[in-house]
């Protein structure tokens, strides 16, 4: 894949700035200040809704995204820190409707066939159920396509498998300039959308004027998927009844949970063996924030990190995806390689290879401890398999697959 020309980096992060320095004067009470004139609009007028509703489906008043009711375990010291939203792109209503649109919109591609839905589908947990996701003119992507829940809490802000984006900010505009991918042009698309009336509306309700750049694309883009979280699963549930977890290797056994549910728990955060699959997948959102290798072969045709960043350490290492609602992201890992859940559990039970790069985690010493250290695999019995498997299909969120404030809001 390509990456974000410099020109366009640039533009972005002094756009960043500027609406930084806009929002810091608005305090001040300026009378004429356009964003604190705008930061009252609530709802679109009814003008602009025989505008909109000519192409989409979309209500007068926006859908909540701005502030959603999220569980207690989400409203931790730990998820604040987590969460890579920055000051100068805060979730609005106006601007996420925005995003959506963008978001489900083939307009985005040069040739109109593909849009970002297209390898993030809602019912596969916003990833693509193909090993390899298909482009504007039916070539494969490198890469399965991971979920984006839950993006807003990697803390680092790095996106792709790779973490070559450094927020997501610029990484929603990496797929658009793609040639595989969407293959349009960032100029060539600021003007194809200026000339839709729906967006003259649109951007003016979400940025206080019709003006479409890319700049604006990526802030709508970001707001859009850092409000896409999981937060109903029977795992919450859980969370909610039992209460707050001082130490997630104590997590105590939920009274909703089936007995296998629980032995499975019991497997992912105490772990078996020497290993535990907390270290990798911890925290109420199930997100890491380092690239690590998992001991999937001793040679790779795709080196992740290493290929972005020419540093040898870094070989073969990849993101961590959230886990939630992984029953439904299937296949998994950034080549695909595995078809289900089962698999996955038996790679780490019984087929981690000793890679250069192997993360300490996999390994039976951890860093700085003196002796010669070993692969680490879990040696799970076919009923700890099973229950492990369980575990995972506890963190589905039904909600999230099918909500409208995600879905496609175009008109047949």
């Amino acid at each position: 894949m390509t990456k974000l020309s410099k020109k366009s980096t640039k533009l972005l992060h002094t756009f960043l700035i500027s609406i930084l320095f806009v929002s810091f004067s608005s305090c001040d009470g300026g009378e004429d200040d356009e964003m604190d004139e705008f930061s009252s609009t609530k709802e679109f007028s009814d003008a602009d809704m025989s505008i909109i509703s000519q192409t989409l489906n979309l209500e007068q008043t926006p859908f909540n995204y701005e502030n959603p009711s999220l569980p207690n375990h989400y409203k931790t010291d730990e998820a604040n820190e987590a969460n890579n939203t920055p000051e100068e792109n805060q979730i609005t209503n106006m601007g996420a409707t925005l995003g959506r649109v963008l978001f489900y919109d083939k307009s985005l591609s040069a040739n109109n066939t593909v849009s970002c839905a297209s390898c993030h589908d809602q019912s596969a947990a916003f990833s693509d159920n193909r090993k390899f996701s298909i482009g504007l003119n039916g070539e494969l992507t490198r890469r399965n396509s991971m979920t984006l829940i839950n993006s807003r809490f990697y803390e680092n802000g790095k996106f792709f498998w790779d973490e070559r984006a450094a927020t997501l900010e610029e990484q929603v505009l990496m797929p658009i300039e793609d040639h595989i991918e969407m293959g349009m042009d960032l100029n060539d698309l600021q003007v194809k959308l200026q000339d839709l009336d729906y967006y003259k509306v649109l951007f003016q309700n979400a940025f206080g004027s019709e003006e479409v750049t890319s700049e604006k694309i990526a802030l709508a883009l970001s707001q859009f998927t850092r409000s896409i979280v999981a937060v109903d699963s029977k795992f919450d549930r859980g969370m909610e009844l039992v209460g707050p977890v001082d130490n997630e290797e104590e997590m105590p056994d939920f009274p909703n949970f089936t007995e296998q549910e629980n032995l499975g728990m019991d497997i992912f955060y105490r772990g078996r063996n020497g290993g535990t699959c907390l270290y990798c997948h911890g925290s109420p959102q199930h997100v890491n924030d380092e690239a690590k290798n998992n001991g999937l072969s001793l040679d790779y045709t795709d080196n992740g990190k290493g290929e972005f960043t020419g540093r040898p350490e870094h070989n073969a290492l990849f993101k961590v995806p959230s886990l939630r609602n992984i029953a439904n992201s299937a296949p998994y890992m950034h080549d695909g390689r595995f078809e289900t859940l089962m698999d996955v559990i038996n790679h780490y039970s019984d087929q981690v290879e000793d890679h250069p790069n192997l993360n300490f985690r996999l390994k039976t010493l951890d860093d700085g401890e003196e002796g010669e250290a070993e692969v680490l695999r879990l040696n799970l019995s076919q009923t700890e398999k099973e229950a492990l498997v369980a575990f995972l299909h506890t963190l589905t969120d039904e909600k999230v697959l099918t909500d409208e404030k995600y879905s496609d809001p175009f008109l047949d």
